[in-house]
């Protein structure tokens, strides 16, 4: 699904993954789900690219619904994962996620993830046997020049990635337009986080940041800039 000029969707907005291009060439944010190999190269088609324009794939984190077809797009491809680096060793397995909050589940929001999950792949990890790492600040030699801004709070090494050429900011799960749990929509601290009170802390980072298209993990683009977004955030954080 397009997006914006030169960005692309993968997924409905349930578990979203992004295409970057940039020269002719593709930067992929995030892996989504497994089954999402299967849908990669009808959508690089509609972008007039194929895998083989595919030059890197960043990680926003490390969660199951984010690694996704990453470590088969890196052994069929030899493409390189990248994640920062707070988060490489549960890219590759060696440790799980903790203290994960489930607050406020609805039962028809949690059946439709669990349906997803199962239909998707989702139930287990796949490792990725190889990642290389970023750090918080860096501006990325990859389709997009993204430059890292560290999130941590969902989890330890979370980062959103911002691209001015594209006017946009890939924010992974610092901040999601869809609760998976409870179904609710707008800008909020996403589902599954494990430090809640670390993720809002970690918004105040986005301050300045000048950026109409604000891509989360979860849920639809937000079209009304960082600004916006953190306003509504932060206005119903718990006090």
């Amino acid at each position: 699904m397009r997006i914006a000029p030169g960005i692309h969707r993968i997924g409905v907005g349930l578990v979203n993954a992004y295409l970057l291009e940039e020269g002719g060439e593709v930067t992929i944010v995030d892996a989504g789900a497994p089954s999402y190999w299967d849908d990669l190269p009808r959508e690089l088609e509609t972008m007039g690219r194929s895998l083989a324009d595919v030059r890197a794939l960043l990680l926003t984190h490390a969660h199951v619904d984010h690694v996704g077809f990453a470590e088969r797009l890196r052994r069929e491809r030899g493409v390189a994962v990248r994640v920062h680096e707070l988060d490489a060793r549960l890219a590759r397995g060696e440790v799980t996620p903790k203290n994960q909050s489930f607050a406020g589940p609805r039962p028809l929001p949690v059946l439709r993830f669990l349906a997803f999950a199962v239909t998707h792949g989702l139930l287990r990890a796949t490792p990725i046997l190889e990642v290389a790492t970023f750090g918080d600040g860096a501006t990325l030699d990859v389709p997009g020049s993204p430059r890292v801004i560290h999130m941590p709070g969902h989890s330890e090494g979370s980062a959103a990635l911002h691209v001015p050429a594209r006017d946009a900011l890939f924010v992974g799960d610092a901040i999601a337009t869809l609760n998976v749990l409870s179904g609710a929509t707008g800008p909020q601290i996403a589902a599954f986080g494990s430090d809640i009170p670390g993720a809002y802390a970690s918004l105040a980072r986005l301050r300045g940041v000048e950026a109409a298209l604000v891509l989360p993990g979860h849920g639809a683009p937000w079209t009304g800039g960082v600004g916006e977004a953190l306003r509504i955030v932060e206005a119903a954080r718990p006090r």
